[in-house]
């Protein structure tokens, strides 16, 4: 399971009855607060910490595939999960409010949150590698000047805005953008781990490797069993332990990752103890599979923690980069095989929501017509627009919904009168293109148990015509061709965040479509959407922010790039029954960090295994 990626003066116009020139303020912060006033600035812990949680205990928890580099930051292989606990960023989230991060490696910054063109990183003169090495505003520069040049091509085009990094003093840097003003670059720059420069100057960063990584973060490697498990501790002499951040976390001991091939031996996994703390994804085994022994015997815990935080969008992903699926006719079309309503019935006993935006569960989802101000915004746009994502931009936008009988007769009459309204024929029961060939393609997956889920909808396209091929590989191959962007269709799995800004060029933009190994899987290329980034990236308060959010969000959906299937706004956690959380939860995340282990409860554990 992996959760855990000079002061100057400007200008501008204040317009009141005309133009008055004053001056922005550049303020040096403890924190980095993007449109919201940070709330813990002066605590000495997190509320949704315990401060006097004890140390001690193990974590053991499930990962899917296998892993071969722990440098997570070159694109190469498959990364280890866990890996993150070794490094510190320069600075920290805050759990409980939205784009607001305090200190960590960086005690303060320098910028102008009116005009951000550049900020200052002023480090932590305690901060240390855990070799006990400073860390200084070298490591800084040579982390970023390398994840520039030598990362995977996602996290050169993250950094794609950052101009320079400049070393000012031992303890200050200074990192300059290209754009005048990005409001969402210094929160990007502070969530990048921190490597040491030292350490990398007889190494090649672009290999995959198994050779530790020296960082500044908690957690140390402890064991490693190539590919099948890696086992971490907690570093005693972790420099930054008492920041108000860290106060009351990090307190297992050590914490395992332990690497399965499909999630369904995972599970006879954790009932028989190979690892302690398991989140659930399936419906159908959160209902009805948590009946074994240690669950009646009271050894096991079920947690459903809710957050508020845009549901990750789960969905089916077409690949425009494929003639077929290029034709937003054909898309819309074969949308209307996919039957949430049966398979919701079904299969997920009602524990799940259709998805009918890229931010469900959250104020940037859009609704309804558009308001007014939207509609001000998409009108330079709607011109420029394909006739269908131009309709569908400007409706009340709900995706066809059937009537849960198994059978989405109405759907499949809709989808094939479009189809042929498209210029699509019928030859021998199947659909063929306008020059006559049938209409096949693959359905590209890893996950054992998916087809399950796929079926209805595979059923549904055989019905219509389209001769599907749903193929199942192993993960580094399925990692590999997604980068290569060799499939027809595939599922996917697109976290949103609640300050979106300069990711979403990554997750649609046509510069991401081109490159190997970036996550516009779809292969979207259309200016208008590069356009609302853009501007979106641009926003300069929180209401302008929600707003030119929901205008992207109608334009991915009103382009049929994906179909969004389902979700849920919180998170199934089932655990061995020797964990304790802070009674306070936080609304962005499950806070499993500020867990601790209980030892009487560990005990308990113990004895009831010794036993059978």
């Amino acid at each position: 399971m992996s959760f855990r990626w000079n002061a100057v003066s400007v200008v501008f116009a204040l317009g009141m009855m005309g133009s008055v020139q004053v001056k922005a303020v550049v303020q040096t912060t403890p924190y980095i607060a993007l449109y919201n006033t940070p709330k813990y600035s002066g605590l000495t812990a997190m509320p949704y910490a315990n401060p006097h949680a004890p140390k001690g205990g193990f974590l053991s928890t499930a990962s899917n595939g296998t892993f071969d580099n722990l440098n997570s930051m070159n694109g190469k292989g498959s990364s280890t999960d866990g890996v993150d606990y070794l490094f510190d960023t320069l600075m920290a989230s805050s759990l409980d409010e939205p784009g607001v991060l305090y200190p960590l490696l960086a005690e303060k910054v320098t910028y102008d949150p009116d005009k951000t063109h550049f900020i200052i990183f002023h480090l932590n003169p305690k901060a240390r590698f855990s070799d006990g090495s400073p860390l200084t505003a070298e490591d800084v520069k040579f982390s970023f000047d390398t994840f520039k040049t030598k990362s995977n091509p996602g996290l050169q085009m993250y950094l794609a805005d950052l101009d320079k990094v400049e070393v000012l003093s031992k303890y200050e840097v200074k990192m300059t953008f290209k754009s005048e003003h990005n409001a969402k670059m210094p929160l990007t720059l502070a969530g990048f781990a921190i490597y040491s420069k030292k350490d990398w100057q007889k190494k090649d960063f672009t290999k995959v490797t198994l050779q530790p990584i020296l960082g500044s973060g908690p957690y140390l490697i402890d064991h490693i069993d190539a590919g099948r498990s890696i086992r971490y501790k907690r570093d005693p002499n972790y420099w930054g332990k008492d920041l108000p951040i860290n106060k009351g976390r990090y307190n297992f001991d050590r914490m395992k990752f332990v690497y399965y091939r499909n999630l369904d031996i995972a599970f006879e996994g954790f009932k028989s103890g190979q690892y302690t703390l398991h989140e659930e994804f399936t419906a159908r085994k959160w209902v009805t599979e948590y009946d074994f022994p240690a669950v009646k015997a009271g050894m096991i815990k079920k947690d459903e923690l809710s957050h508020q935080n845009p549901i990750a969008t789960q969905s089916f992903i077409f690949n425009t980069r494929r003639p077929i699926l290029n034709d937003i006719r054909f898309r819309q079309a074969i949308s209307y095989a996919y039957d949430f309503e049966w398979l919701n019935k079904a299969q997920f006993y009602g524990k799940y929501r259709r998805l009918q935006s890229f931010f469900t569960n959250s104020e940037l989802e859009a609704k309804g017509v558009p308001s007014a101000a939207e509609l001000e915004m998409l009108k330079p746009y709607l011109a420029k627009l394909q006739p269908i994502q131009r309709a569908g931009a400007l409706q009340n936008w709900q995706y066809p919904a059937s009537d849960a009988s198994g059978f989405n007769r109405n759907n499949l009459l809709i989808a094939r009168q479009l189809l042929l309204k498209a210029g699509y024929r019928y030859q021998n029961g199947l659909l063929v293109d306008t020059k006559g060939q049938p209409i096949k393609f693959e359905f590209l997956i890893h996950q054992d148990g998916l087809q399950r889920t796929l079926l209805p909808y595979t059923r549904n396209l055989k019905r219509l015509g389209i001769t599907v091929n749903v193929r199942q590989v192993d993960v580094p191959q399925y990692i590999e061709r997604i980068r290569r962007s060799d499939f027809d269709l595939t599922t996917g799995v697109m976290p949103q965040s609640l300050t979106p800004g300069n990711e979403q060029q990554q997750l649609w933009g046509s510069e991401a479509a081109k490159q190997e190994g970036n996550y516009n899987y779809a292969g979207i290329q259309n200016p208008v959407i590069d356009d609302a980034i853009e501007k979106l990236m641009q926003s300069s308060n929180r209401e302008q922010l929600v707003l030119r959010t929901k205008v992207l969000d109608r334009l991915l959906r009103a382009g049929y790039y994906q179909i969004p299937t389902y979700g849920k706004g919180h998170t199934w956690l089932a655990y061995w029954n020797m964990y304790q959380k802070p009674k306070q939860t936080p609304k962005l995340s499950i806070g499993l960090d500020y867990w601790w282990s209980d030892p009487k409860q560990a005990q308990k554990v113990n004895q009831y295994f010794r036993q059978k």
